[in-house]
């Protein structure tokens, strides 16, 4: 009996990571709702950063890009550094791509995952339980948004969308705060994107608050591009060349200087499309950091400290915008014993040259891969550099 092997994700990665195995003819079992990361957890109205050539989900075989989806659905096609990309266009162009390369797919949750020998005891919610070759880990954002303890502090049963402070990832519908302030930790693209739709959907007011002084900023537009240095899919720079087309050599690096290219590089920066609908409506507190928070009859206070005495800052809400942070450790279906023997930095695993944890047979691609791979596995071009070794090297197991 040839034993199957998993794809626990759903999103581009595990999509794009199932497709290069089928094609390969290695029976695969994939389980995740599509793109539920950005179906659910990301606000209606939002445009996608990446620009349409940084979007495409990789196929082992040609006619399969956002081009292709948007030719055969009869919509804007987006090609030029100039196009934007709604959310829910590129949510549909995922479904799409999973309905013609992973059929099979199966909106089951996985339950837990354990080694047993040289291979994979999987139990999913079903109560089904069965044997597999191999595991790949593709779970994308999920579970792993970072909040800050001293916000999360005040929140003793944990940030939620009702609640006086939540995470970013908590929000599909922000009309709900319209004649409402609101303060977003936070000064990367999502802190400044929901910013912007929160004052956009009718929000009283709407302020950003930023650790770093000047940490507001904007990348610039297409035209405004080095000339004279190799083109990538976030920008005209050798430094982005080298982590797009060679991220194999981050692994080399020392784990600080890993773990500092993914949290700076292509870090904080909001869309140079974003700056004109940013200026005027969102205010700016930057240089303060959150020293603590409280919340006093369900409404949220912050006191804030840097250069000075500590100030507050009330609202009638607190987002937080503060990123994700991958950890084994909330990733439940990993058995005890697998995420005992799981060899890990800051909490992420340490994969080989081909994506393998020091668990044989079990890979982690995406944004757990970040750590090893660098800052271009936090987007979807990422699956062109790690979905075709990821499958060369399950079929060599």
């Amino acid at each position: 009996m040839i034993l199957p092997v998993v794809v626990i994700g759903a999103g581009p990665y595990g999509l794009s990571t199932a497709a290069h195995l089928r094609a390969r003819g290695i029976p695969v079992r994939v389980f995740g709702e599509p793109m539920v990361s950005w179906r659910a957890h990301m606000p209606a109205g939002m445009l996608l950063k990446s620009t349409p050539v940084a979007s495409n989900i990789d196929a082992p075989q040609p006619g399969h890009d956002l081009v292709d989806f948007c030719a055969e659905a009869g919509i804007t096609r987006y090609e030029s550094d100039w196009d934007l990309i709604p959310v829910e266009d590129f949510a549909a162009y995922g479904q799409w791509f999973a309905d013609r390369l992973v059929p099979e797919l199966e909106q089951t949750r996985v339950v837990s995952v354990d080694r047993t020998g040289a291979e994979f005891t999987v139990k999913l919610d079903s109560g089904e339980q069965f044997r597999a070759r191999a595991v790949v880990v593709a779970t994308g954002l999920t579970g792993l948004a970072r909040i800050p303890r001293e916000l999360s502090a005040a929140v003793p049963d944990g940030p939620s969308a009702t609640g006086p402070v939540s995470h970013a990832v908590q929000h599909r519908d922000l009309s709900v705060f319209a004649g409402r302030s609101v303060v977003v930790v936070g000064a990367g693209q999502s802190a400044l994107e929901n910013a912007v739709l929160l004052a956009e959907a009718g929000a009283s007011s709407v302020r950003v608050v930023a650790r770093r002084r000047g940490a507001v900023a904007f990348g610039d537009a297409p035209d405004r591009q080095p000339r004279l240095r190799p083109e990538s899919p976030f920008g005209r720079a050798w430094s982005l060349y080298a982590l797009s087309y060679h991220a194999t050599h981050v692994r080399r690096l020392p784990p600080p200087a890993r773990h500092y290219l993914v949290r700076r590089v292509l870090g904080p920066l909001g869309a140079w499309w974003l700056r004109d609908r940013f200026t005027g409506r969102v205010q700016v507190t930057d240089g303060r950091r959150v020293e603590r928070a409280r919340v006093e009859d369900g409404r949220p206070t912050l006191t804030l400290s840097g250069e000075g005495p500590s100030t507050e800052l009330s609202a009638d809400h607190v987002m937080a915008a503060t990123g994700y942070r991958t950890d084994v450790a909330s990733m439940p279906f990993l058995g005890d014993g697998l995420r005992t023997d799981l060899a890990t930095t800051n909490g992420a695993p340490v994969l080989d040259a081909v994506y393998g944890s020091s668990v044989p047979g079990l890979y982690f691609t995406g944004l757990p891969s970040a750590s090893s791979f660098g800052p271009v596995m936090r987007f979807v071009c990422g699956t062109q550099y790690a979905s075709p070794r990821v499958a060369a090297a399950v079929a060599r197991t």
